[in-house]
């Protein structure tokens, strides 16, 4: 093959290469790709020199603009810092009633709630709020120590058997496994529980009557008489449809055979007072009508 060969077409000089007859021309590369390239050297060398860039050991090449992404972002930071500052005093020296009719708050409420609840309740009661095996919906309206913004506060800040001096105490005694009650009248009273909610189980009159009276013997004191427990202690209602430990028969007994104890931490040295009351009162728009 000739080096300097001119192709007939163009007129342009190959470069000598062919691949299956086909000649390769030796074509400059086009002006405005060499301008481009030169116009993009030159402002990589200028950038150089504008802004932050060289390792200088301990140190670095500051720029002649000055500009530091450093102090920008700590700038921001201080400047949220001072704006956050400013409502999280207002709601901390705000009732929960005075929040809830603030349009402003309650917006600090819906956009910061999400995230804190993430953060520290999801882990045990679900991202959507529902609970799940052993720890309580939050949505469903149905509360152990009442529903309202200021008990729910209460009940994060203290916990509920937690190590805090004031710690909410709920303990349901073994009424099987200390031998306070018998297999029959576990079996009886828990038909009888079971009955105020499922009409199934009332067509057993006989076991449910005796369960009636074991119950007004043993339960009722913290349950109350008509099984609609009491917030006071932390009693659940039993003639709902919620259960927290599960509401079929085997698991009724289960519970009352062996008892229950639930536990939540006390929230007070984890979080701040503005952090548990805009906790509580975003619990309090997940939760429905009381049951």
């Amino acid at each position: 093959m000739d080096i300097g060969e001119y192709d007939p077409a163009t007129g342009r000089e190959t470069t000598g290469h062919e691949w299956n007859g086909i000649k390769e021309l030796n074509t400059p590369v086009p002006r405005a790709v060499l301008i481009f390239l030169a116009a993009t050297a030159t402002f990589a060398v200028l950038w150089w020199f504008l802004m932050p860039a060289w390792p200088l050991g301990s140190t670095y090449t500051k720029g002649l603009l000055g500009i530091d992404q450093r102090t920008i972002v700590a700038d921001q930071l201080q400047e949220a810092k001072v704006e956050r500052a400013a409502w999280v005093t207002k709601i901390e020296s705000s009732t929960y009633d005075e929040i809830q009719a603030d349009p402003k708050l309650m917006r600090i409420v819906q956009e910061t709630g999400p995230r804190l609840y993430g953060d520290n309740c999801a882990a045990c009661h679900g991202v959507d709020a529902k609970g799940a095996a052993n720890y309580p919906d939050l949505t469903d309206g149905d509360w152990l120590w009442g529903g309202e913004p200021e008990t729910i506060a209460e009940t994060m800040r203290v916990g509920i058997n937690s190590p805090h001096d004031e710690g909410r105490i709920a303990q349901m005694p073994a009424f099987g496994r200390d031998q306070m009650l018998d297999r029959s009248q576990i079996s009886d009273v828990a038909t009888y529980v079971l009955s105020l909610s499922d009409a199934a189980a009332s067509r057993n009159a006989e076991k449910v009557a005796a369960g009636r009276e074991i119950f007004l013997a043993n339960c009722a004191a913290c349950h109350g008489d008509d099984a609609k427990g009491s917030q006071d202690l932390g009693a659940p209602n039993l003639s709902d449809r919620y259960w927290l430990y599960g509401g079929d028969l085997q698991t009724i007994i289960t519970t009352i055979h062996g008892g229950r104890q639930g536990h939540m931490p006390t929230w007070e040295n984890r979080l701040t007072p503005a952090d548990i009351k805009i906790l509580a009162l975003y619990v309090h728009s997940l939760g429905g009508e009381a049951p």
